[in-house]
């Protein structure tokens, strides 16, 4: 297929911007032969659905299970126009929630806090109580009772 002289420049502007220019020129390279798109779309779906897997089954514990979720719908965002619109609505909500956090005041803020940390205080002892069988608060309740 023959690149007229505007799409050559615009990989060559692309191609300027650094490693970013360099990752959307060569996803540009791979989509402008059939073969290459249909294989790019399903690598980036098994990939993208491996690190959301991962996440979702990291969300009840403790560590970075909503960050593995909303880091495979970007990787879906490269070839999924509706996971671009999700990642977007995402990062919209995300944004509003923080901005609307960051405006309240410092004893709303420190409430805020106090609940996040309660829940995922809870969420950790629920974890190692019915994934690992360890019940850290019959533990710590027995430890004081008999010291």
């Amino acid at each position: 297929m023959p690149v007229d002289g505007r799409a050559r420049d615009a990989l060559l502007d692309r191609r300027r911007r650094g490693w970013h220019g360099r990752v959307h020129t060569t996803l540009d390279l791979i989509r402008a032969n059939p073969t290459g798109r249909i294989a790019l779309k399903i690598f980036i779906g098994i990939l993208g659905a491996i690190v959301v897997t991962v996440g979702i089954v990291l969300i009840p514990l403790p560590g970075p299970g909503w960050l593995l979720v909303i880091a495979g719908l970007g990787v879906w965002a490269v070839e999924f126009h509706w996971a671009r619109r999700l990642l977007a609505f995402t990062r919209r909500h995300v944004n509003a929630w923080t901005r609307w956090a960051t405006s309240r005041s410092l004893g709303v803020r420190f409430l805020l806090g106090a609940v996040g940390l309660a829940f995922v205080s809870v969420v950790v002892w629920l974890s190692l109580k019915y994934s690992l069988g360890i019940d850290v608060v019959a533990r710590a309740m027995h430890y004081l009772t008999t010291h």
